[in-house]
């Protein structure tokens, strides 16, 4: 091994850049927010100029704070929120319109329409996914009805279409290069993770058009070079992929039967299903889990749209907590004997339930009902919409049956929560020692293309473990509280099928 490698994570509430040296050790770092806009109910979107100017700022921070001149980085792995996509013009580099957000729900009639048309089975068939507004295909569609003049300009070969990874790749390189990599194509309902390419009649589908798509490259692939204005140098990029699947190579998971979970503003399982895609009967998704030298290998997914952002809720929401630091401490304080159960579906609930009109309920509030108890409430709500993730993984894959479950994210550096996902899931947790996870998982996949990090065998053997919380709640408990969420579930369910 030899070279620094600079990974720039870019996610959903802000964006982070660090810099890890020869040994995968963090020497630099910075991070930065940026505002989230809310312009109507269920509607999330960004200004990417905000993000590009917190992605540059962060990556000239964490270059310095390593004290290394930026000739010294030997290249650049991007990872980025997945589905948050927007529409810029080729020519000036400007976008039409906000990113929409992963998020974001605006487009639910599109899919409920496409649904009623019966054709969910032939795309799920295609590209592994169902049909929800959580993915980037009906934003394009939305965003070209909507934007005044967006489907003469890209009719007329203007537009260019992009997750935030390819904004990102055109910025940096000076517009040189519109590209993405398998992970994120395998997220926009308009490619065949089978094949491996742009579908046609999927396009047709979504009425979008060839011209504004990227070209898709492996994970680990030349992604061109950085303007030398822009960090000081120009610096080689050879990684990108997928926030979700950037933590499944971080977490070295390799392996078919390996699963990791990522705990941020959502939550994201991911399982190692190896080279051939294994076909949800549970509303799962089949995705890409990476692609390197031509090698699809594919994984099974479980979405959970809200996570930390339940925390964050209590926060700035209801303006309980200060800090989401202060929930652990509440949350072991709560009384025992009251079973407050939060379903945080304020956009709708995921995997497996895909119901994109259920809206966050809470049962079981008394009178002495308070902070305490609603702190418990949303970390818990964690560990019970994992449990119901890796219940289906269960059916859908017997192998992963034995499977221990890595973790990483915001979200793990508390005791608390982590106990509490293993007592639920009745199943060993393992927390790594290096808890950016994302971010590294990029790294790995430019170091390895620029030949100075080690292969996959060389690097799982670096990975570390901090910690491995083991169940402790008695069976009985643990079906108690079970039973208590799963009514509160179907509770939640049935008020949104009667709306």
């Amino acid at each position: 091994m030899g070279g620094a490698v600079l990974a720039i994570d870019q996610g959903t509430t802000s964006s982070r850049a660090i810099v890890f040296d020869d040994t995968l050790r963090l020497c630099g770092s910075g991070q930065q927010e940026f505002p989230q806009h809310f312009p109507a109910s269920g509607w999330v979107e960004h200004d990417v100029e905000d993000i590009w100017t917190t992605v540059l700022a962060t990556a000239r921070t964490a270059i310095a704070g390593a004290k290394l001149i930026p000739q010294n980085i030997a290249a650049i792995g991007i990872t980025n929120q997945r589905e948050t996509c927007l529409l810029w013009d080729r020519r000036t580099g400007k976008p039409i319109h906000r990113a929409i957000v992963w998020q974001d729900r605006r487009t639910h009639e599109i899919c409920r329409q496409l649904t009623a048309d019966g054709l969910e089975p032939a795309i799920t068939a295609k590209t592994g996914l169902l049909l929800d507004p959580y993915f980037s295909g009906t934003k394009i569609k939305w965003l070209l009805d909507n934007v005044p003049g967006a489907r003469t300009l890209a009719t007329a070969g203007h537009l260019a279409f992009g997750t935030i990874d390819t904004f990102l790749l055109w910025r940096l390189t000076g517009g040189k290069l519109h590209a993405t990599d398998a992970t994120n194509a395998s997220r926009t309902l308009l490619y065949d993770i089978h094949r491996g390419a742009w579908d046609e009649d999927l396009l047709r589908v979504f009425d979008v058009p060839r011209s504004v798509l990227p070209e898709v490259r492996d994970c680990a692939s030349d992604f061109g070079t950085t303007e030398p204005n822009l960090l000081g140098a120009a610096i080689s990029i050879r990684g990108v992929a997928g926030d979700q699947q950037a933590a499944l190579i971080g977490q070295a998971c390799f392996t078919p039967g390996m699963m990791k979970s990522t705990y941020g503003t959502g939550c994201f399982a991911l399982l190692n299903t190896g080279t051939e895609p294994v076909q949800s009967t549970n509303r799962l998704l089949t995705t890409v889990a990476y692609q390197l030298q031509g090698q699809r290998h594919y994984a099974l997914e479980g979405a959970i749209f809200i996570a930390g952002a339940a925390v964050q809720w209590l926060r700035d929401g209801l303006g309980i907590i200060d800090s989401a630091a202060e929930t652990a401490a509440l949350a072991e304080a709560a009384d025992p004997l009251q079973e407050v159960v939060l379903v945080p579906a304020f956009v709708g609930l995921g995997a497996p339930h895909w119901q994109a009109e259920a809206r966050g309920a809470i049962f079981g509030l008394s009178r002495n009902s308070g902070r305490a108890e609603f702190a418990r409430a949303a970390l818990e709500s964690v560990a019970f919409q994992t449990h119901d993730l890796l219940a289906a993984m269960r059916r859908d894959w017997t192998q992963a049956a034995e499977t221990v479950l890595r973790v990483d994210g915001g979200m793990v550096a508390s005791d608390w929560t982590m106990q509490a996902l293993a007592d639920i899931l009745n199943a060993p947790v393992d927390r790594p020692i290096v808890l950016e996870t994302t971010a590294l998982g990029a790294a790995w996949l430019a170091g390895h293309c620029a030949g100075v990090w080690p292969d996959q065998a060389g690097f799982s053997a670096l990975w570390r473990r901090d910690r491995r919380f083991v169940p402790k709640m008695s069976t009985e408990q643990r079906k108690s509280k079970l039973r208590g969420w799963q009514r509160a579930v179907a509770a939640t369910l049935q008020h949104a099928a009667t709306e």
